[in-house]
């Protein structure tokens, strides 16, 4: 533990804390709905029938970004307005995915070349 504290100058509990926030991330209709927040706030309706979902998985999920601090939530008449409170998020997703699209160049490019079929 005290390598790891070296390398990154984080304690044990700060470790669990970002271990925490990337559980948070790991599942999907998360990512979905920050994606889908990310054109702006939307209530609890609108992100069902955007990612075509349950309004309780919606619900839970929301629950869990908003207690990660990721989203936050603005009353406007009778329903609620999730949004994104946490921008660098979408820092983090372009990292991530910038690593995925890398992965798969390399991927492809080790792949053999096709062979060709010599016409008569």
């Amino acid at each position: 533990m005290e390598k790891l504290r070296q390398i990154t100058g984080l304690d044990a509990g700060a470790v669990a804390d970002v271990a925490h926030m990337f559980d948070v991330l790991a599942e999907p209709t998360r990512l979905q709905i920050l994606q889908a927040l990310a054109n702006g706030p939307l209530c609890v309706g609108d992100l069902v029938a955007t990612l075509d979902a349950k309004q309780a998985n919606i619900s839970k999920q929301l629950g869990v970004l908003h207690a990660a601090k990721l989203v936050d939530r603005e009353r406007d008449g009778l329903q609620v307005r999730y949004f994104i409170s946490e921008p660098m998020i979408f820092e983090l997703c372009s990292l991530v995915c910038g690593k995925l699209r890398r992965d798969a160049e390399a991927r492809v490019a080790a792949m053999p070349a096709p062979s060709r079929a010599r016409k008569r």
